[in-house]
Order: C-alpha cells, then structure tokens, then sequence
C-alpha cells in the first residue's frame, strides 16, 4: 500500500519505507497474481515468485501510461524520493526475489545513492524490532519479531536523518483514535476499519504541529485492531522515535471483508479497479487524512509486509 501510495501520490510524498514489499501494481488487480507472483500465499504448487517473475518491464510500462493519463502523478517526482528496503532471508511469505525486483523498479526511477536495501537479516515475514516480538524465524500473529534489530529506526533515519537518539523511557506524547468515516464513506464496505490512530509527540502537541513532520505507517495483513488490538500502534517501533523527533505518526487501519478476509489493504483489487491510482477509495481516503492532518505536501509512508502493500 505504501510503494503505490508513494508511486500515485509522488509530489506529495518524500519517501517509503518497504518492508516485504512487491512493485507498484504488481498484482495487476488479480488476487491469483498478488498470491502467486508477488507474495508466496497460495500453496506451493502455483506459487511462481522467482527474481523477475514479477514481470518489472510491463509494470513500469504501466506506471508511465498511468502518469500519461494523470491517474497518477508524474513519474519524475519519483527521483527526488529516499527509499528504504528490508527483506529477511527467512522470509516465506514474500521472498527476496520479490522485493528484488522492487529494487529493479525503483532503480528505474531513482538513483542508486537514493535507496539502502537491507537484505541479510535472518527474519521471517514479520516487522522487525529490537524489544518485542515472537522469535526473528517465527512466523505468526502478531507478525512484530524480535531481531534484535531496530527496522523502525532505520528507515525513520534513512528517509529523514540523522535524528536524535530515540526515547528510552516512558513515551512523552498521546495516542488518538479518530472517526475514518469522516475520510471514506462506510469504511468497513471498503476494508477499512470505523477507527484509524495517531500518535502526537508532546512537542508537536504543544507547538499546534508547527515544525513537525508526518509519517505514515501502514500494518499488515492480519494486523488490524480485529486481530491484534492496537499492538501494531504501539509496539512496532516508531513512536519512541516520533517523541524525541518531532514525527507525528499517522495509523490507518484496514479491516476484514468477505473478498478480504486477512484485513489487508487493497493492492489488489478487492474493492476498487481504482486501487493503485489517485481516485483509489482508500487511496483517497489516506490522502485525505493526510491533508487533514498538515496541509501540506511533505510526508513519507512505511510499507508493512507484502501481503498488504
């Protein structure tokens, strides 16, 4: 959801984050293909990912008619971004082969010095932290893993530092739930929860958000308030760095329905044919919290596993 919020939206955007994650449009708007090329969910019998099995020439040939079209935006905004990678060789959900062909994409638009690429760390499909979790090679709710590597501040450091050292103690800040119906009509027909989260360092909350930035994280399949609570919100690494650093953190939440059973976002067309372009409904939606929130054009998304990009 973050590679094709950041592809649509790139002169609103200053960078992503992906964590797991395949090429923008890479299931094409089929869920055989976002299972069998572009993730590793269906059995093993079909699954096809293979380095280059998503098929990266036809998906920027598709970017470019997209931006031609003004569906989405313009494709030179992309070269201005800063993008951070990660994927564990342990991985059995979305393969390195996946998210090297990421690598291949973004290098069509963005050059080399502009991406870091984590690919050595011995972790399964899950977000890796240095506090909590199941065990690195674990794969299971609430997919958070204790890697003894701290992939939250990596990416927040890549795509805006270098930062000030992170809060060790009790977080100075609040959380805020708000009403997601104010950004999508009827969210929970269009697989999106009633509530989405904020996260307000004291800083920003004093200063009315003046000289903060937004940062905009999106969980995984499976990871929704439904199934985890707020687990995602509150242990996958961000916000301690957030309080010292003037990031406000913006959680918005998918939910459950019956052509999306696993909560994911929709980066395959389970609701909309729209999905990957500026008039997606959840598309719009985040845009709109967005705009809510700041105003203003400056923000950077994080990617939360393939299954859910």
């Amino acid at each position: 959801m973050a590679v094709q919020f950041e592809v649509a939206y790139s002169r609103s955007v200053v960078g992503a984050g992906v964590i797991a994650g395949g090429p923008y449009f890479c299931a094409q708007g089929s869920v055989f293909t976002a299972t069998t090329s572009c993730s590793c969910t269906s059995d093993l019998f079909t699954c096809r990912v293979r380095s280059g099995g998503t098929r990266v020439p036809d998906l920027i040939a598709i970017t470019d008619w997209f931006a031609a079209l003004q569906t989405i935006d313009p494709t030179s905004a992309l070269a201005g971004h800063r993008i951070w990678m990660l994927s564990g060789t342990l991985d059995t959900v979305v393969p390195q082969a996946v998210m090297n062909d990421l690598q291949t994409y973004y290098r069509h638009y963005v050059d080399a010095n502009r991406i870091a690429y984590k690919r050595n760390l011995a972790a399964e499909h899950a977000m890796p932290t240095d506090s909590y979790g199941n065990n690195c090679s674990e794969l299971g709710s609430p997919y958070i893993n204790n890697c003894n590597y701290d992939a939250a501040g990596e990416l927040l450091n890549w795509i805006y530092g270098p930062l000030a050292a992170r809060n060790s103690g009790t977080l100075g800040g609040r959380f805020l739930a708000f009403d997601q119906s104010e950004f999508i009509a009827a969210p929970f027909w269009h697989g999106m929860a009633d509530y989405g989260y904020v996260y307000i360092p004291a800083a920003c909350d004093s200063s009315g958000g003046a000289m903060c930035k937004l940062h905009v994280v999106f969980h995984g399949c499976l990871q929704a308030p439904a199934n985890i609570g707020t687990t995602f919100v509150r242990r996958a690494g961000y916000n301690a760095w957030a309080d010292s650093n003037r990031l406000i953190i913006l959680y918005p939440q998918a939910a459950a329905t019956y052509t999306n059973p696993n909560a994911c976002w929709d980066w395959f067309a389970y609701d909309d044919t729209r999905y990957a372009q500026k008039a997606g409904r959840q598309m719009v939606a985040i845009k709109r919290m967005v705009e809510r929130l700041t105003g203003t054009t400056s923000v950077a998304l994080i990617c939360r596993r393939g299954r859910c990009t």
